[in-house]
């Protein structure tokens, strides 16, 4: 079985531990404080789906410090709505309102505090790729 587990990075995963389990319904699975004082590595949970995050020391920029977007992180959940309203209650800074998609998702859009973007979303209808303008690949 193969898997994708995001792997972030925050100048501080004890604030990004709180804020993701205030702001989106995460839970902290573990977390490790390094040699250097401070949480270097942590993982969480969304209904059984992991994320993991680092520290990686001095020298690091999180994407709000570059100005940029520089990962967006795609979470399909049972109810966006639900998350949303989380996210809204805990100050969360929502970059894109709820809304439907061609593509037959429901999505919402926030940015976590040290500029990383997220993406929230439930399946709505089951809309083939090209009804919306996608190309299938042949993987045949």
């Amino acid at each position: 079985m193969t898997s994708i587990t995001p792997y972030l990075l925050y100048t501080s995963c004890e604030d990004a531990l709180d804020y993701l389990h205030r702001a989106f319904g995460f839970e902290e699975v573990l977390r490790y404080n390094g040699p250097e004082g401070y949480v270097t590595h942590a993982e969480m949970r969304i209904d059984g789906v992991p994320i993991m995050m680092g520290n990686p020391g001095e020298g690091y920029r999180n994407p709000r410090e570059l100005g940029q977007e520089t990962v967006g992180v795609y979470v399909e959940v049972d109810d966006s709505d639900a998350v949303y309203e989380r996210a809204s209650a805990a100050g969360a800074e929502i970059v894109d309102e709820p809304n439907d998609r061609p593509y037959g998702h429901r999505t919402f859009t926030a940015r976590d505090p040290e500029g990383h973007y997220w993406y929230f979303a439930h399946v709505i209808a089951d809309v083939p790729a090209e009804e919306w303008g996608a190309q299938v690949a042949d993987v045949g």
